[in-house]
């Protein structure tokens, strides 16, 4: 049995409760001032294509009640940006600690996904 580690981000004046990678631990703390101080903790420079895939995974989980899956961004990103910068590889660049299906979804507020570590 392994133990979840917690940490605690400042987000504004108030304190939000995170697991040791980040994750929120109750959803309903997600805010946009909340990506912004977890994104400083992960040394991300946020872009509005940055924010553009925040809100597609936002969008996507309330829609579909899951997380998008890579395939699934690669097809979008794709038809809205075009095929270099809506390639896995440039969604990748964009969220280089793990991908935008990690960082993503943790910046998004978003839970882990299966099989995730």
């Amino acid at each position: 049995m392994s133990t979840v580690l917690q940490r605690t981000l400042m987000v504004g004046d108030r304190e939000v409760r995170t697991d040791g990678e980040g994750y929120l631990q109750n959803l309903a703390d997600w805010s946009e001032d909340f990506v912004r101080a977890q994104a400083r903790v992960e040394g991300l420079t946020l872009t509005p294509q940055h924010w553009e895939v925040i809100r597609y995974l936002r969008q996507y989980y309330h829609e579909h009640g899951v997380q998008a899956q890579v395939r699934v961004m690669i097809k979008h990103f794709t038809r809205l940006w075009g095929a270099e910068q809506g390639s896995n590889r440039y969604l990748h660049d964009l969220f280089p600690v793990g991908g935008p299906q990690k960082q993503g979804n943790r910046l998004a507020g978003l839970l882990r996904t299966k099989g995730e570590h």
